[in-house]
């Protein structure tokens, strides 16, 4: 009886080891899907704030929230199950969807440089109000779900193609972590950063003179974070997006620009021994691939904003 005992004892311990074996590489997996989708999640986490801006502070986490919930319904509701049906049923479609969702970044990424050098902005129509009311509120957390379900198809498609090897329950339960992961951490950032000026002001009415010299430190900050924080994302939109491209033109069967990027990391790498060589070849890769991407988007940026205007010229003056 004792034998017995401790035989299923060790079965039992047997399978937990199997369970918690499983567990880590499901975590390990989604980890590196997590940041293969980097770029993207910087963008998302650039572009969410200003679906906020003028609303009243009391409006600003309610309305993240319904963001964040709208953000996980696109990706367990419409995005997960066409991903995990095209992964197992039609993969090789998912290089030519990863080379959209790259076009896609590079044209973005390009866009706000167009934006920046000429002074334009997307026309999302007017920022909201203070007294903006809930048919207003409506109409901004409807658009910016619908600008998530681009940016989170892109996170899951980027994440799918680091685990389309391994069985379908793995893809399946990583995607589900990285979907919860990612949306927690872009929201999550985004209410910080909505809320910071809020705290800096409180802090700045304190008696406390070391509070208030960090309220208004805050306070001040936070232009040149968002600032910051909208660099970064243009950046690594076009590296991520050229990347993208570079990588799945060749898994879809034009093997030369992936093969010249990976002579150009090779080549950077043997410039210098030791241990700099490997931040060379990663620095080159990367500046190669938003090179990439800026000049990709910037023919995709071409051809929206000035084949579109000049039809109706050329058909007013037929």
């Amino acid at each position: 009886m004792a034998g017995g005992l401790v035989a299923l004892l060790d079965d039992v311990a047997a399978i937990a080891k199997v369970a918690a074996a499983s567990v880590d590489d499901i975590g390990a997996a989604a980890g590196k899907a997590g940041i293969k989708a980097a770029g993207v999640v910087v963008d998302d986490t650039a572009v969410t704030p200003r679906y906020v801006h003028g609303f009243s502070p009391k409006r600003e986490l309610p309305i993240i929230r319904k963001i964040a919930i709208g953000s996980i319904r696109n990706k367990l509701l419409i995005i997960l199950p066409v991903a995990m049906i095209l992964s197992q049923f039609l993969p090789q479609a998912l290089p030519y969807l990863l080379i959209a969702g790259g076009l896609f970044l590079c044209y973005e990424g390009a866009e706000k440089v167009y934006e920046a050098l000429t002074g334009g902005h997307h026309d999302d129509g007017e920022a909201p109000t203070a007294s903006s009311g809930p048919e207003h509120e409506k109409t901004m957390v409807s658009g910016a779900i619908r600008t998530d379900l681009i940016l989170s198809a892109e996170i899951m498609v980027i994440a799918l193609s680091s685990v389309e090897d391994e069985p379908f329950a793995t893809r399946l339960l990583v995607l589900i972590v990285v979907a919860f992961l990612i949306t927690a951490l872009v929201y999550g950032v985004v209410a910080v950063i909505v809320k910071m000026d809020d705290v800096g002001l409180a802090l700045a009415e304190r008696e406390s003179p070391f509070g208030q010299r960090v309220g208004r430190g805050l306070v001040a900050a936070m232009p040149k974070v968002m600032s910051v924080l909208t660099v970064v994302g243009i950046a690594a939109m076009l590296w991520v997006g050229g990347h993208i491209l570079l990588v799945n033109v060749g898994e879809a069967g034009f093997h030369w620009p992936a093969d010249r990027l990976h002579d150009l990391e090779h080549w950077a790498a043997e410039l210098v021994h030791g241990g700099f060589g490997s931040v060379l070849s990663w620095t080159g890769g990367t500046v190669a691939s938003a090179l990439v991407g800026l000049v990709v988007g910037a023919l995709v940026v071409l051809i929206m904003h000035f084949v579109p205007k000049r039809k109706p010229k050329e058909a007013a003056a037929h």
